[in-house]
């Protein structure tokens, strides 16, 4: 299989169904890709037994970034299909660093994948 997200070696933390990794095009420093390690196109192609994994690495990841970065909060999310922005047909999660003053306003926040409707 052709895929980039099977094929990973920069792996930073792992359970046992699940990996994470930076971004390699970060929209913040720290931000972290979360996978399974069953490649399946979208999280609702996971079983619970993987979203659980991915949850424990979402609070690990976490985790780390605090101690490293000490954001001022974060931003979780994932695309799933082509029209929702996916371009890489593996699920992954985004776990997404952000500071104070990184964008003038940050209200709105993941609202803003259609940017007219991020203020309201």
């Amino acid at each position: 299989m052709d895929c980039i997200f099977c094929n990973m070696s920069n792996v930073i933390i792992e359970n046992e169904l699940s990996i994470a990794f930076y971004d390699i095009y970060p929209v913040n420093e720290g931000h972290v890709l979360i996978v399974p390690k069953r490649h399946v196109n979208d999280y609702f192609s996971l079983n619970k037994d993987e979203i659980d994994s991915i949850n424990d690495l979402l609070f690990k990841c976490k985790e780390l970034l605090d101690k490293e970065l000490k954001p001022d909060g974060f931003n979780i999310g994932m695309n799933c299909g082509r029209e929702a922005g996916q371009t890489v047909f593996h699920c992954h999660v985004h776990l997404i660093p952000r500071f104070k003053g990184d964008i003038d306003d940050p209200r709105g926040g993941v609202r803003g994948v259609i940017p007219s409707k991020r203020i309201y």
